[in-house]
């Protein structure tokens, strides 16, 4: 198949599109999979415990497309997105800013109790038709981690001035998800020690660059493609200037957090009433361990094998 060279970051258009809706599709499978192995059962606390956990954690949640029904794995309906909004207001949870987040992790300010953060994820179009509605009723920020080579031209994916708009409700924050969303584990084990490093700089710089010259405005955190991070891509993308990066291990936020490597509950469709909830109340010193991506996951278990070759079909397309 016909892959982006790192040599030719600006293919055919018709072939570009090609490959964004095959990196689009991968990137779904890989991304509940993911979630699916670093599931751990949520743990509801006390009343005393819950009130002695208040401002001192928080819980962020990515969330990926919306729809009126369900189209696939990583899709919310909207009217559980709705219900889930409504919940949070009328149980006192604090939607905040994903930089109170960074802030609580770097010493810079406290959390409010019940404190959440929301993401979305890879710029779906539903984010512009069936999200922004909603986030406007209820006028609670969002950011949105974005990867610039699907927008304005992959079919599933909001245009420019979409993101534009949003970012004119002054709700919405547009924050990087790398250039083309890239498996840096696959590309890693492909090439060479100075290609992979230069490979990692292009996808870290040019989807900054490219969100800051559009939106005239500082992009300063970043997503990780799959969840995947380790100690060199930390200290690379602190070098590029992201002062902070997202998972998708599922658990709360605490102190003892990595600032690179902030974790967020994946939301599918069944994190509906009693689920969302649960998922709300679990105790800040549950959930996954912090784990380095897909690498620290071992592959003779059904699970790892199931990832690992969703990752080299990924790494092929």
């Amino acid at each position: 198949m016909i892959r982006p060279s790192t040599n030719d970051p600006n293919p055919r258009p018709e072939v570009r599109q090609g490959l964004e809706r095959l990196r689009y599709c991968v990137s779904l499978v890989l991304s509940i999979v993911l979630a699916v192995c670093s599931f751990a059962p949520p743990s509801i606390v006390a009343k005393g415990e819950t009130e002695s956990a208040e401002g001192t954690s928080a819980t962020v949640l990515v969330y990926h497309r919306f729809g009126p029904v369900v189209a696939d794995s990583m899709t919310v309906r909207t009217s559980v997105f709705a219900s889930e909004l409504q919940f949070l207001h009328d149980n006192g949870y604090t939607v905040v800013a994903i930089q109170e987040i960074v802030n609580f992790l770097t010493g810079h300010g406290d959390l409010p109790p019940r404190a959440v953060a929301i993401t979305a994820d890879d710029g779906h179009r539903s984010v512009f038709t069936d999200m922004k509605p909603l986030i406007e009723k209820y006028k609670i920020p969002v950011t949105l981690f974005i990867y610039p080579s699907a927008i304005s031209n992959a079919s599933y994916a909001m245009t420019w001035e979409q993101l534009e708009e949003l970012k004119a409700t002054g709700l919405f924050d547009i924050q990087s998800h790398t250039y083309w969303h890239p498996n840096f584990r696959v590309e890693k084990g492909r090439l060479s020690a100075t290609d992979y490093q230069k490979f990692v700089q292009f996808q870290l710089e040019q989807s900054r660059d490219v969100l800051e010259q559009r939106f005239h405005t500082q992009v300063e955190l970043l997503a990780w493609p799959f969840g995947i991070y380790d100690d060199e891509l930390m200290a690379t993308a602190r070098k590029t200037g992201y002062l902070a990066g997202f998972t998708i291990e599922r658990r709360k936020v605490s102190r003892k957090d990595n600032v690179m490597a902030i974790p967020r509950f994946i939301v599918s469709d069944s994190d509906v009433g009693k689920a969302f909830e649960q998922l709300l109340k679990q105790d800040p010193g549950r959930g996954t361990s912090p784990e380095r991506g897909i690498g620290r996951i071992d592959s003779g278990t059904w699970k790892g094998m199931a990832i690992r070759w969703l990752s080299l079909i990924c790494g092929i397309i």
